[in-house]
């Protein structure tokens, strides 16, 4: 197999890897790397997508946990969250930095877990996007902000009375995918991936060659190669 790519990518921080990632990467040739390196479980389920088709996120997650509830406001029991309307909600959406992307998990998906105005409370704060595994709402408000924005879909059912965010920046885990506060998230209309922080280098790295390659064997499949031979080639496709 011929070395498509001459030398490493080089960045020196997260503004310029994520413009890299942008304009070369999607989430099916970061998927593809991270399976031969032996990471078979970092897409979400294939029921998140975003809530448009050219909708494109990238980011450090921003790791989100709630749970459902049965009241707005608790007045009885041992958790001082449950008596705060939408627990530590507000906290986390406050504490969103530059080029993070909100990540939330542990509900059951029946009520919205996003909306317009923690959009545009993320957007202000210069968050890079949102997902939920669960459902959105207020999708014109989202949507005329242009925040990315990815969900089950559209559902105005809200977590007011229904779930409440019982930590934030802590380990989660969306079908066996496991995410860690800090590790990037790359999503588009494939579908939403989670890069560990551990291996995002090598992770990378194999990604931009692996999609500059591709480049390449397109145009000699096109020029009439055939798929076969393009592979021993290249070992891509």
């Amino acid at each position: 197999m011929e070395n498509l790519i001459e030398e490493k990518v080089v960045w020196s921080n997260d503004d310029e890897l994520f413009e890299l990632i942008r304009n070369e990467l999607f989430s099916a040739v970061v998927g593809d790397i991270m399976d031969k390196m032996g990471y078979f479980h970092q897409f979400m389920p294939p029921q998140v997508q975003p809530l448009r088709d050219d909708m494109f996120v990238v980011g450090r997650a921003m790791t989100v946990l709630e749970a459902d509830c049965f009241e707005e406001l608790s007045g009885s029991g041992n958790n001082p969250i449950l008596s705060k309307p939408f627990g530590l909600m507000l906290e986390a959406l406050d504490d969103l930095k530059k080029n993070e992307v909100y990540i939330c998990t542990g509900s059951s998906p029946n009520y919205a877990l996003w909306g317009e105005l923690m959009s545009t409370r993320a957007k202000i704060l210069g968050a890079a996007g949102a997902v939920v595994n669960g459902y959105s709402r207020d999708t014109e408000g989202i949507l005329e902000l242009d925040f990315p924005t990815f969900s089950y879909g559209r559902y105005a059912q809200d977590q007011g009375p229904r779930g409440k965010v019982i930590d934030f920046r802590v380990p989660i885990e969306i079908n066996g995918t496991k995410i860690n506060d800090g590790d990037i998230i790359i999503g588009d209309i494939d579908g939403v991936c989670v890069i560990p922080k551990a291996i995002e280098e090598e992770v990378l790295q194999g990604a931009f060659e692996k999609a500059r390659g591709e480049k390449i064997v397109k145009k000699a499949i096109e020029g009439g190669m055939s798929a076969k031979a393009s592979f021993d080639k290249y070992g891509i496709m």
